[in-house]
């Protein structure tokens, strides 16, 4: 994050949630970049990275420049706005879905193991994802069942990859 604002840039992560959910979460975790609240306003609809409960029943919506199935409200997707000298902003960028991935630092590392990132049988992609505190030390995550118990590594599953 050091980085960034020495070339102009700023960094902000938007959520639904309301914003005192938000910082309990953020201290929870450890998190010290900027995060905001987007709670009762149009921001996520508008960058269709959120759907009303009523749209998900017509089946499909717009997500990913494309009429989809989604199965939830909610989806990840990234956006980038310009500021200019006279304060007009304008959206530069987005991307959704599996444009996302390079912002997710650990795919980086399974897309080289001889595994890769083996989703096949998730019921979602990403679906083995837990907290940092949510881990058990020893012990993989369940493919088949989201945030179910881990199972006990093997003598030798912890050294591959």
């Amino acid at each position: 994050m050091i980085h960034l604002p020495h070339r102009d840039v700023t960094f902000v992560v938007v959520s639904r949630a309301p914003l005192a959910q938000i910082e309990a979460y953020k201290k929870r975790m450890g998190w010290r970049f900027p995060w905001v609240s987007s709670y009762e306003s149009e921001f996520n609809p508008d960058y269709h990275v959120s759907v009303s409960k009523d749209e998900l029943t017509t089946g499909k919506v717009y997500y990913n420049y494309q009429e989809t199935e989604f199965p939830n409200e909610e989806r990840p997707g990234v956006s980038v706005f310009y500021k200019d000298k006279t304060g007009g902003v304008f959206h530069t960028y987005s991307s959704y879905g599996r444009g996302l991935d390079i912002f997710i630092g650990a795919y980086n590392f399974l897309d080289i193991t001889p595994k890769g990132r083996d989703e096949a049988a998730f019921k979602y992609g990403m679906a083995w994802v837990r907290h940092h505190d949510k881990y058990v030390d020893g012990e993989l995550v369940d493919l088949t069942k989201p945030y179910s118990q881990p199972k006990k590594l093997t003598a030798n599953q912890g050294d591959k990859s």
